[in-house]
């Protein structure tokens, strides 16, 4: 007896969840083969695209006018960082403060890339995480193929099996230094083929350094506002 009305109460204590409309991990590489020059550019491409009127409007033009955010840092099989855990975007105040945040954190790098290990990480944050999300996706930017870990469309495939959509933003570089036996010159193909999954999914590469800030602004607009 004294059990059937302790389960009641034990449901009814758990916390509700904040309903949004995208529920959103973006997985930054910070792998070696990322020079210095390309992760400021990343950084930077981010820090902008929160403030950025379009992507702010993309949010506002939501049911709910508010997505969840967490940002991953993540090269080998062993390394993923939560650099910023899920935050509340709702607005032009708290995408700021985002920005900000995001600006003053120090750059990191790591040794090898395993796309199939960020992608089962990312896809584990939402585990519990307090929301629930129209849209799950995992944005994925990095500028070589997985050289660690499983199969990246081992961990694609489950992770779209969970209702979760991969996104991918490759930076398609001409192979060269100490890491080119690691490149690709189709990364942009191989993302598409490997990377990428689920519904809606899409992937933008980037030809030039100049190519940042536009195709991470756009990719958020369209991650926020596309089609579910």
């Amino acid at each position: 007896m004294a059990s059937a009305l302790l389960a009641p109460l034990a449901a009814a204590a758990q916390p509700a969840e904040t309903v949004v409309d995208v529920e959103l991990v973006i997985a930054v590489d910070v792998s070696m083969s990322m020079d210095t020059d390309e992760q400021r550019l990343q950084r930077a491409g981010y820090v902008a695209a929160f403030r950025d009127p379009r992507v702010l409007g993309a949010i506002a033009s939501g049911i709910q006018q508010k997505i969840a955010v967490a940002i991953v840092e993540w090269a080998g099989s062993t390394s993923q960082n939560v650099l910023v855990d899920w935050t509340v975007i709702d607005g032009a105040d708290t995408a700021a403060a985002l920005s900000d945040r995001l600006a003053a954190l120090p750059l990191t790098r790591a040794r090898r890339t395993s796309i199939s290990s960020a992608v089962t990480f990312a896809s584990g944050l939402f585990d519990g995480n307090g929301f629930r999300g129209m849209k799950r996706v995992v944005d994925v930017s990095g500028d070589g193929p997985n050289n660690q870990g499983e199969l990246v469309t081992a961990a694609r495939d489950r992770a779209v099996a969970k209702g979760i959509v991969i996104n991918g933003l490759p930076f398609v570089t001409v192979p060269s230094g100490p890491f080119a036996m690691f490149d690709i010159p189709d990364l942009d193909l191989y993302y598409a083929d490997c990377v990428i999954g689920g519904p809606g999914s899409f992937s933008i590469p980037v030809h030039d350094a100049s190519e940042f800030a536009n195709a991470i602004r756009q990719k958020l607009v369209l991650e926020i506002a596309g089609p579910l």
